[in-house]
């Protein structure tokens, strides 16, 4: 008779734990993504003192549309040369609070800066934000941005 390989008992066990895991019938909890907040920016955690934040409101945006902000170092032409800094938002309908941190150090390697931003609902691109040009990488309040239909 052979003397069972040393590999063989810990197979066995893996084995076990793998079905008394999948035997178990509550489902692990799922954690809600963290979004940025999306009404009272006075209101969120302070701002880490190494970064910046661009902060406003977007009108026109539906109820349930999720939007993206995007701070991007852009070319000459306006393409997007980096991702500097962005947030996901969900429309509640009314003016959309936002709070968009980036670090300023990247900011000032790039010659040029715009914030842009879109709207999706049901999965279809319904809004977009016409590029706003950002000088500064100083914390900023740009006020009331309009949303304007996609083409």
């Amino acid at each position: 008779m052979k003397a069972p390989k040393p590999i063989q008992p810990l197979i066995l066990a893996s084995l076990i734990a793998l079905l008394t895991a999948c035997a178990n019938d509550s489902p692990a909890p799922v954690q809600p993504t963290v979004s940025a907040p999306t009404q009272h920016p006075a209101e969120a955690v302070p701002l880490p003192a190494h970064q910046r934040e661009l902060s406003g409101s977007l009108l026109n945006v539906p109820n349930a549309a999720d939007v993206e902000l995007a701070l991007l170092a852009v070319d000459q032409r306006g393409r997007p040369q980096a991702l500097l800094g962005n947030i996901q938002l969900r429309g509640t309908g009314n003016p959309l609070a936002f709070r968009l941190p980036f670090n300023p150090e990247t900011f000032n390697k790039h010659s040029r800066i715009a914030l842009h931003g879109r709207a999706n609902q049901a999965g279809r691109l319904i809004l977009r934000l016409p590029a706003q040009p950002i000088a500064r990488g100083e914390t900023q309040n740009l006020g009331e941005l309009r949303l304007v239909p996609a083409p």
